[in-house]
C-alpha cells in the first residue's frame, strides 16, 4: 500500500518520541535490565532468548572497545540472572570494517567468555561487503570454540547453498555446525540475490533441507507461514528430533505464530534487541515491511 511505504519513508523524520511508541513492541527496552525482564518473562512461557545489543557500522575503534565490554558485562549479567538464553551480535559493531584483526580480537573475547559459562554466541550476518570475512572469521572461531559459536546465513543471497557446502569440514556428528537461516534483511543487487517472495521462498526450503539431510542443527528464523509450515514437512520427513532444531523469530513479530509453533511442542529462541541505539533498528524493521506503518498510526491513537 503507498500509504505504508510513504510512512516507512518519512519515519527517519519523525519525532524520536513518535517512533518509541511504535518500536517498544519490537525492541526489549533501552537498557539490560530491561531486557532481562523480559527475557525472564519468556523464559517462564518456554520460549529461550537470545540478547543482542543494538548498534552496527561504527566508524571509531573506540566504539568498538566499549561495545566488547558492554557485551562481556551482558554475559556476566545474564549468566547471574539465570537467564535461559544465548547471545548475537553484528561484527561491525567491533570494527570489521575499520579493522578485521581488532574485530576478530574483540569477538574472540565475547565468545570466550560465553564459553567460560558453556554458552553461545551467534555471529549475525550483514551485508554482502561483510560475508567473506564474516565466514572467515566464523571459521577462525570454529576452531578453537567447536561448541560455543554459530553463525547467520540469508536465503536470499545466491551464494548460500554453496556457502553452507564450503563450511561442512567444520561440521561432525559430535559437535554438529550450527546456522541460523533467514530469509535476509538487506538490499542487494539481483545478481547476487533472489529478489522474488517464491524464489526466496524455495531457496530457503532447499538450504534448511541439505542442513537436516546432513546433520546441521539449524536455527529456523521465519515469520513466515508458509516456511514454517514447509519447516514441519522436512522435520517430518527426516524425522529430526527436537533436540536437533530451533526455530527462531523476532521479538514482538507474529506472537501468535509464535505460540502455535511451542505448542506444537518445538523449541522457540526469541532474538531480544535492546539498547539506546534502537532507532536505526526501528527503521529498518519498517523499511522491510511496510505494513507495520499501520501500528505507527495506532500508537499515534493509543498514546495517551
Amino acid at each position: 500500500m503507498w500509504f505504508n511505504k510513504l510512512v516507512a519513508a518519512l519515519l527517519p523524520l519523525l519525532p524520536k518520541k513518535l517512533v518509541w511508541f511504535f518500536s517498544k513492541r519490537y525492541i526489549a527496552g533501552k537498557t539490560l535490565q530491561e531486557a532481562i525482564r523480559i527475557s525472564k518473562k519468556l523464559n517462564a512461557q518456554n520460549y529461550m532468548v537470545t540478547i543482542d545489543l543494538l548498534g552496527e557500522f561504527i566508524t571509531k575503534l573506540e566504539e568498538a572497545e566499549k561495545n566488547k565490554n558492554n557485551y562481556l558485562n551482558i554475559i556476566e549479567t545474564m549468566e547471574a540472572e539465570n537467564v535461559r538464553g544465548n547471545y548475537s551480535l553484528k561484527p561491525t559493531m567491533f570494527g570489521l570494517l575499520i579493522d578485521k584483526d581488532i574485530c576478530y580480537q574483540n569477538i574472540r573475547e565475547i565468545v570466550k567468555k560465553a564459553a567460560f559459562h558453556d554458552n553461545f554466541v551467534r555471529i549475525d550476518m550483514e551485508d554482502s561487503q561483510c560475508v567473506d570475512l564474516e565466514i572467515d572469521m566464523f571459521r577462525k572461531l570454529k576452531q578453537e570454540f567447536p561448541k560455543n559459536v554459530g553463525l547467520v546465513l540469508q536465503a536470499y543471497m545466491r551464494r548460500t547453498m554453496d556457502d553452507i557446502k564450503n563450511m561442512l569440514d567444520l561440521h561432525s556428528e559430535e559437535i554438529p555446525i550450527n546456522f541460523r537461516l533467514c530469509k535476509g534483511i538487506y538490499v542487494e543487487p539481483e545478481s547476487i540475490a533472489y529478489k522474488k517472495y517464491d524464489e526466496i521462498n524455495r531457496h530457503f526450503l532447499e538450504d534448511l533441507e541439505f542442513m537436516f539431510q546432513k546433520g546441521i542443527y539449524p536455527g529456523i528464523a521465519t515469520h513466515d507461514v508458509p516456511l514454517v509450515e514447509g519447516a514441519y514437512k522436512l522435520i517430518e520427513k527426516y524425522k529430526v528430533p527436537n533436540d536437533k532444531f530451533e526455530f527462531q523469530m523476532l521479538y514482538g513479530v507474529t506472537p501468535h505464530l509464535r505460540q502455535r509453533i511451542l505448542d506444537k511442542g518445538y523449541n522457540l529462541r526469541v532474538y531480544i534487541p535492546f539498547g539506546k541505539d534502537w532507532f536505526a533498528y526501528s527503521t529498518r524493521r519498517l523499511k522491510e515491511n511496510p505494513k507495520m506503518a499501520q501500528d505507527i498510526i495506532k500508537a499515534i491513537f493509543v498514546r495517551g
